[in-house]
C-alpha cells in the first residue's frame, strides 16, 4: 500500500513537471509573435517621424541656393569679402534652421563658404567631390547620403542641391543633418532599435555594440563601394555576433533604409515564465487539494482511534492532575515561606549595613580624637592667657585692653564650637537626600583633618570654592572624603615629600573629586583587594579595612564610581564620579 501511494505521488510530480514546460514552451512562442507584431506597431509610429525629420529639409540646400551671393561668389570664387559674406549667411541660416553645417561646393567638389567658417573643423577648402551627394547633384539631381564626416569625425544624413546658372550647374549646396536625438530618444527602449541601410549596415541603434556592423557578411564589391565613399570612414565592417532574432522591419526614408525593432528576449521569457508560474500554481493547487482529501480521510481514521484513546487518557489524566495539584499546592505554599525568609534576610541585611556604615565613622571619629583634642587644646590655653591678661588689665583700670582680651577669648570660643559642631554632624545618622554642593563637602571635610595634616606636617591642596551642586546625602559625602583623605594622610607618613592635592571638575555629565598623595603608591596585589572589606595595609589596631569598602558602597549607593590607581610620576590617586542633576528635569 506504501509503495502503490508513492508510485502515484511520482506520477502527480512528473505530470505536473510536464504541464509546466508545455505551458511555459507555448507561452515562449505566442509572446515571441505578440512582441513582433507589437513591434510592427511601434515602427508604424516612428518610421513616419523619422521621415518626416528628413523631409522637413529637403528643400533647405534648393533655397540657399537660390541667393544672389551664392551665384555671385561661384561666379567669382576668389573675392575674400564675398566669401565673407556668404559664409555668414550660411552661419545664419545654420543657426535658425538648427542643422548641422550648410556649405557651398564648386564643380569640383571644392568648398568656398560653410556655415562653420569659424571652427578648427571648418569644411571651407575641404573637397567633397568623392561623395555620392555630390555626384548627384552635379548631375543636377538631388543627392542624398548618410555617412561619418571626414572632417569633424561626426556622422549626418547629406542632403545636396544643384545651383543653376540659366541652364549650367554652378555649384552645389549642401545641408548636415545630425539624427543623433532619434538614438537619445531610443536610449530608455527595452527593445532593439536600429536603422540600417540598403547593404544592411547599422548606422543608428540605441545598443553601440551594433553600430557600424553589419546584419550579415558584406560581399567583397560592397566593402569596395563602401571604402570608395568613405562612408564610414574606412570602419571595418563586421557582423554582428549570432544569427539576428526575429524581428520587426519597415522601409523609411529615401535611400532605402530599414527601420527595425528587435523584441527584447527577457520580456518573452518574463512572459512564459509567468505562464509557467501559473502552470505551476494550477499543478499545486491540484496536488494540495488531492493532498488534503487524503489527509481528511487519514484524520477521519486517526480520530476514531484518537477518541478511544482519549477516553483512556481522561480517567488517568484525573488522577495525574489531583496529584499534581496537590503538588502545586506544596510548592506554592514552600516559595511563600522562602518569599517571607527573604525579605526578613534583605531586612536584616539592609540594617546591618547602615550599622557597619556607623561603625566606621565611628571608627574614624575615634582616629581624628587626637587631631581635634590637640584643635581644642590650643583655643582653650589661648582663652586662659587671654583671661588672666583681661584680669590683669581690669585691675589696672585698662578698658580697652581688658576688651580685646576678651573678643579674642570669644574668636576662640567660636572655633572651638566649629569644631565640636563639624563632629556632632558628621557622627550623626542620615538618610536624607538633598542637593549637596561638593566643594562645600570637601571645604568641611578638610576642616575636620585639618589638625591631623598641620600636626603631621602635610601639605594639603585644595580647589577653588567653586560651586559644584549634585543630589545626594551630604553626611555620607564627606564621610567618603574623609576616609580617602585620611588615607592618603596615612600613605605619605613616611614619604620624603608630604602633600595631597584635591581637585574637582566636570566631565561627561559627572562631578569627579580626585584626590592624590605623594606616597609610594599601591602595589598589584594591593590593587587588586582594594574596595575588600577587612583588607587593610595598616598595622594591627589603626584601621579595620572597612573604610574603602564602605566609601565605595556609599558612592555606588548615589550612582556614582569610585576608582584607585597609581599615579605616573608616583603616588596613588582616587577618583569619585557623582552623576550631576539632569538639566532637562530640574
Amino acid at each position: 500500500m506504501h509503495v502503490k501511494r508513492q508510485l502515484a505521488w511520482l506520477l502527480a510530480l512528473l505530470a505536473s513537471a510536464g504541464l509546466i514546460m508545455a505551458a511555459y514552451q507555448w507561452a515562449a512562442r505566442q509572446g515571441a509573435a505578440d512582441e513582433l507584431a507589437r513591434g510592427a506597431r511601434q515602427l508604424q509610429l516612428m518610421a513616419p517621424e523619422l521621415e518626416s525629420a528628413l523631409d522637413k529639409f529637403e528643400t533647405l540646400p534648393y533655397v540657399v541656393g537660390l541667393q544672389e551671393n551664392v551665384a555671385a561668389l561661384l561666379a567669382h570664387p576668389g573675392e575674400r569679402a564675398r566669401i565673407d559674406q556668404v559664409n555668414r549667411s550660411l552661419k545664419a541660416i545654420q543657426r535658425q534652421s538648427k542643422v548641422g553645417a550648410i556649405y557651398l561646393m564648386d564643380r569640383d567638389g571644392n568648398t568656398l563658404a560653410a556655415s562653420n567658417w569659424d571652427l578648427p573643423l571648418t569644411f571651407v577648402g575641404r573637397n567633397f567631390g568623392y561623395r555620392p551627394y555630390f555626384h548627384e547633384a552635379l548631375a543636377g539631381r538631388a543627392g542624398r547620403f548618410y555617412g561619418i564626416g571626414s572632417t569633424t569625425s561626426e556622422p549626418g544624413y547629406f542632403i545636396a542641391q544643384p545651383v543653376m546658372t540659366g541652364a549650367t550647374v554652378s555649384g552645389v549646396v549642401a545641408v548636415k543633418i545630425s539624427l543623433d536625438e532619434f538614438e537619445r530618444n531610443w536610449a530608455g527602449a527595452e527593445d532593439t532599435i536600429v536603422l540600417a541601410d540598403r547593404a544592411d549596415v547599422v548606422f543608428l541603434s540605441n545598443r553601440p555594440q551594433w553600430k557600424y556592423r553589419s546584419l550579415h557578411a558584406l560581399s567583397a564589391a560592397t566593402q569596395r563601394e563602401l571604402a570608395s565613399t568613405d562612408q564610414y570612414a574606412r570602419r571595418t565592417i563586421t557582423p554582428i555576433d549570432g544569427k539576428p532574432a526575429p524581428h520587426a522591419a519597415r522601409t523609411t526614408g529615401r535611400l532605402g533604409w530599414q527601420l527595425m525593432l528587435f523584441p527584447s528576449p527577457g520580456r518573452v521569457r518574463r512572459m512564459a515564465a509567468l505562464w509557467a508560474l501559473a502552470a505551476a500554481l494550477v499543478a499545486a493547487s491540484t496536488t494540495v487539494g488531492a493532498w488534503a482529501l487524503y489527509q481528511r480521510r487519514r484524520r477521519l481514521e486517526e480520530r476514531q482511534a484518537a477518541n478511544a484513546a482519549l477516553q483512556r487518557a481522561a480517567s488517568e489524566l484525573d488522577v495525574k492532575l489531583a496529584e499534581r495539584t496537590a503538588l502545586l499546592r506544596q510548592a506554592n505554599d514552600d516559595l511563600e515561606a522562602r518569599y517571607a525568609t527573604l525579605k526578613q534576610t534583605e531586612h536584616v541585611l539592609r540594617s546591618t549595613q547602615d550599622q557597619l556604615v556607623q561603625a566606621g565613622k565611628l571608627a574614624m571619629l575615634g582616629q581624628m580624637a587626637a587631631g581635634v583634642t590637640h584643635e581644642l587644646n590650643q583655643p582653650l590655653a589661648a582663652i586662659r592667657a587671654f583671661a588672666d591678661n583681661a584680669r590683669t588689665f581690669l585691675e589696672r583700670g585698662q578698658q580697652a585692653q581688658a576688651s580685646a582680651n576678651l573678643t579674642h577669648i570669644s574668636d576662640a570660643s567660636a572655633r572651638m564650637g566649629a569644631i565640636i559642631g563639624q563632629l556632632k554632624g558628621f557622627a550623626r545618622r542620615s538618610d536624607a537626600v538633598a542637593t549637596v554642593d561638593i566643594a562645600q563637602s570637601l571645604a568641611a571635610s578638610a576642616f575636620l583633618l585639618a589638625g591631623e595634616f598641620k600636626r603631621l606636617g602635610v601639605a594639603l591642596a585644595l580647589p577653588p570654592p567653586a560651586p559644584l551642586l549634585i543630589t545626594g546625602d551630604a553626611v555620607r559625602i564627606e564621610q567618603v572624603f574623609i576616609n580617602l583623605l585620611r588615607n592618603a594622610l596615612d600613605a605619605v607618613d613616611e614619604a620624603p615629600v608630604r602633600e595631597v592635592s584635591v581637585t574637582l571638575a566636570q566631565q561627561d555629565g559627572y562631578a569627579v573629586v580626585r584626590i592624590a598623595d605623594s606616597g609610594a603608591g599601591m602595589s598589584d596585589s594591593v590593587a587588586a583587594h582594594l574596595f575588600e572589606p577587612f583588607f587593610t595595609t595598616k598595622p594591627s589596631g589603626k584601621g579595620l579595612g572597612l573604610g574603602l569598602a564602605i566609601s565605595s558602597s556609599i558612592v555606588q549607593a548615589m550612582n556614582g564610581h569610585l576608582e584607585g590607581s597609581n599615579r605616573p610620576g608616583g603616588g596613588a590617586q582616587f577618583e569619585v564620579r557623582l552623576p550631576l542633576p539632569d538639566k532637562g528635569n530640574e
